[in-house]
């Protein structure tokens, strides 16, 4: 599978078969700023300009199985831990969230997704706040890197 995130849509084109898209996302968000998939493989979530944020099950629909509007200002980034059922959003209003998503293995199952918390820390001095946040490989702990020139852990 081949996923690429245009500014309003999402494609999903399988390789193998050399097929034209087999599958169009939309997200019904103006701009597409940020893109993270399951390891699962089958589930995505699509971080927006506007702080809106978008989590599709590609096997249940091409519309989005929820959308989750958090953030005041425009989301930079969105990630998902490889090993937890965990995944986080951070933004330009300084903050990152972090929510619980199990995917279920049932298909007749959608997804439980469970805000956590919301952490705080970097300086809202610059307009750009938090513009990264990746998880550790092995640990339920989130990197965040500010445009106040840190990187914060957080490990609860």
């Amino acid at each position: 599978m081949f996923i690429i995130a245009t500014k309003k849509n999402v494609r999903v084109f399988n390789l193998q078969k050399r097929e034209l898209a087999i599958k169009k996302l939309e997200t019904g968000l103006r701009k597409i700023s940020s893109m993270a998939i399951h390891p699962g493989g089958d589930n995505l979530i699509v971080g927006s300009k506007k702080g809106k944020m978008c989590w599709f099950d590609m096997d249940l629909s091409s519309k989005p199985y929820k959308t989750l509007k958090n953030h005041p200002k425009d989301i930079t980034n969105v990630a998902f831990h490889r090993s937890y059922p965990l995944f986080a959003s951070c933004s330009e209003d300084s903050t990152a969230y972090v929510f619980h998503g199990k995917v279920y293995s049932d298909l007749n199952e959608n997804p439980l997704i469970v805000p956590l918390e919301i952490l705080r820390g970097h300086s809202t001095s610059s307009n750009r706040g938090v513009l990264d946040c990746k998880f550790h490989p092995r640990q339920p702990w989130l990197f965040t890197a500010g445009a106040d020139s840190v990187i914060k852990l957080y490990c609860h």
